[in-house]
């Protein structure tokens, strides 16, 4: 296969089909999610044993326990699959919504009008489910996109792409506004990151590596995130259950996932408190702990932790703990270690809350929550097609709007400049 041409000729079908999907009223949209998630729920048995055959590549290539927890099609992440369709499809359609309309002295009326962004390339590693979330929010949204999977969710991958195929079919719209690459070679990744004749924007989901490398050498705008070097800090004034019950969850709830806490920090004033019983729970799920020199005077138990570990993203049973003095130290640790993705405190000091919440600079920060909400779908969002951590144009999970842009819309009754 000639690579460079199988993915021109993508683009160029991407761009017509951009085109028609523009135009798609809501009722269409919602009509395909939903013949979307029937085909899902129709294709129950294929899209298992599709993923069974991954899975058993994936074990025989040696994958880790983090990446193989990513490839894994579930019964229950099948029916979250099904359910992220249909949220979707009850959202609001943000195509085409006017704001901001205001007379200007001349008498012409000025607004903006919300409109996609076109062609969106995404490539990921492992998780078959992106390919689901990624159609629906790039298809409510009026865009096509291109989805560059693994190689190593490469059945399970298809197999949701003829489901996606029988929903569009279903509601009239172009097959090729969702078009999956099938071949495995690299290059294609490269060829996608360097046509912004036909992409608009990349969205990369996967390791540091790979999200690195296509900020690097993209010739089209991305969306991203490198790390999610994510922390829980426990004041002095928390809550202790709460603290308790986070901070395990933070950790435990899933190794894999960016929005999982790397970094526990603790108040000096009552560390003594909540650790040893936090460590205890720890051992029992079987997290290794590393910890400072204050930590570990505490819990002897823990591994010493040093410079590399407070900027280390696991996606590991492993976890890094920090004393602190006090707030301050713990948003200054936050702001110069983390990756600006997700970072919480524990406090039922309000003023502290309000204060935490101004000055750590992350896409998301929270106030007695795990960190692991942070997530298009339990933000209300039906599903997400990543998280950036960027400043400009999308922050935080990317959901429907931020698949959008806007554009300036000029009402006169034939008004001429004086």
């Amino acid at each position: 296969m000639n690579v460079e041409a199988y993915m021109t000729e993508l683009g160029k079908q991407a761009r017509a089909a951009s085109r028609l999907m523009a135009r798609a009223d809501t009722g269409t949209k919602n009509r395909a999610l939903d013949a979307m998630a029937e085909a899902l729920d129709a294709a129950r048995e294929q899209l298992s044993e599709a993923n069974r055959k991954d899975l058993e590549q994936g074990r025989a290539n040696g994958l880790d326990a983090a990446m193989l927890d990513r490839l894994e099609l579930t019964p229950a992440r099948i029916n979250t699959m099904i359910e992220g369709l249909r949220q979707v499809a009850a959202l609001p359609d943000p195509i085409g919504g006017i704001t901001d309309m205001n007379y200007r002295p001349s008498g012409i009326q000025i607004g903006k009008m919300r409109v996609p962004l076109g062609v969106i390339g995404i490539i990921y590693e492992s998780r078959p489910n992106v390919t689901v979330e990624a159609a629906s929010l790039c298809l409510k949204s009026g865009n096509a996109t291109i989805l560059r999977g693994g190689s190593e969710a490469i059945n399970s991958n298809h197999a949701i792409a003829r489901c996606i195929a029988q929903g569009l079919q279903a509601a009239g719209l172009p097959e090729t506004a969702v078009q999956v690459v099938e071949t495995t070679d690299r290059s294609a990744v490269g060829a996608m990151i360097t046509m912004p004749e036909y992409v608009d924007v990349i969205v990369p989901r996967g390791g540091k590596g790979l999200i690195e490398r296509i900020s690097n050498d993209a010739r089209v705008p991305v969306i991203k995130h490198l790390d999610g070097i994510c922390h829980v800090y426990i004041d002095d004034q928390a809550d202790r259950s709460k603290a308790l019950n986070i901070a395990v969850n933070a950790k435990t709830h899933r190794y894999g996932t960016c929005n999982t806490m790397e970094t526990l920090l603790v108040n000096r004033a009552i560390a003594a408190d909540v650790l040893p019983e936090l460590a205890d729970r720890y051992a029992e799920i079987g997290v290794e702990l590393r910890g400072c020199e204050a930590t570990r005077e505490l819990l002897p138990q823990a591994l010493p932790a040093t410079d590399e570990d407070w900027a280390t993203e696991y996606l590991a049973p492993v976890l890094a703990i920090r004393l602190v003095e006090d707030m301050d130290e713990a948003i200054e640790h936050i702001n110069h270690w983390g990756s600006h993705h997700t970072d919480a405190i524990i406090t039922e000091n309000y003023t502290r809350a309000r204060a935490f919440l101004r000055e750590v600079d992350s896409s998301s920060v929270m106030v007695n929550a795990s960190t692991r909400f942070a997530d298009g779908f339990e933000y209300g969002l039906g599903a997400e097609i990543g998280i950036s951590t960027d400043k400009i144009h999308a922050r935080g999970p990317v959901g429907l709007e931020g698949l959008t842009s806007q554009k300036y819309v000029v009402l006169g009754d034939g008004q001429v400049r004086q």
